[in-house]
């Protein structure tokens, strides 16, 4: 017989995970029973920051200094791409906070998506499939010459930082912060990652053409968008971001 496991119950593995040649050990505590991706999201943070750290590393190793610091927001105006199960986290993150706070996160969404309405650009972030690459390069660059700020930035700080997105985890520069303003492939040196967790995840169970929502749309998006993706007990979901990540 098969054992059947609790909603409750979670699993716990050790293990050496080699990232680009770097050896890194691992802890990770992932739900038995079967369960949908936005459960594992805390799991895939936690994997994001091991990677994140092995890239610092080799950065600090080749004499080089991360220059992201707290109240350091430019990178907060860029148009960030969430998975779908993010979109439905971000959701519930919001859907739980008191009031007056609720209100007001919300009313910052709705006063960037009228902004992005009035530029023409909304209608782009609602279509991304229907452009090529250089065309969804483009759309970045003018969402962030618009200067709408990310919802939960607050005093040029994350306000949810412990639950902030995989692809804001994996943002780092070593180039002087003052040059992100005005960002450039010749001002701003991001700092080499040996992997993207982000855009692994961004594969799980994906239901559009384009693996990637804006976080900018994910509150209506979820809302529009239920949570239907099928549910696999936690291994299963680490043993293809496993997979994935090691090329194996």
């Amino acid at each position: 017989m098969t054992k059947q496991h609790t909603p409750d119950e979670w699993i716990t593995g050790k293990g050496t995970l080699s990232i680009a040649g770097t050896k890194v050990e691992l802890e990770v505590t992932v739900p038995a029973a079967p369960v949908q991706p936005t459960k594992m999201l805390p799991v895939f943070q936690h994997l994001t920051n091991v990677v994140v750290a092995v890239g610092v590393s080799n950065a600090e190793a080749a004499g080089e200094q991360i220059s992201c610091t707290k109240g350091c927001g430019a990178c907060c105006r860029q148009l960030v791409p969430i998975a779908e199960s993010e979109a439905y986290q971000l959701q519930a993150l919001v859907a739980e906070m008191p009031e007056p706070r609720r209100s007001i996160i919300l009313a910052r969404f709705a006063e960037a998506q009228a902004k992005l309405q009035q530029t023409g650009l909304l209608a782009q972030l609602l279509s991304p499939g229907e452009l090529n690459v250089e065309a969804r390069r483009k759309l970045g660059l003018d969402c962030f010459e618009q200067g709408i700020a990310c919802p939960f930035l607050e005093d040029e700080s994350c306000s949810i930082h412990p639950d902030r997105p995989l692809s804001c985890r994996e943002y780092l520069v070593t180039s002087p912060a003052e040059n992100c303003a005005q960002p450039s492939a010749e001002t701003v040196q991001c700092v080499d990652m040996p992997a993207s967790v982000s855009q692994i995840v961004r594969t799980l169970a994906a239901t559009r053409a384009v693996n990637w929502l804006p976080m900018i749309l994910a509150l209506d998006w979820a809302t529009e968008n239920p949570d239907q993706s099928p549910a696999r007990p936690g291994p299963e979901w680490l043993q293809e971001v496993f997979q994935k990540l090691t090329k194996k």
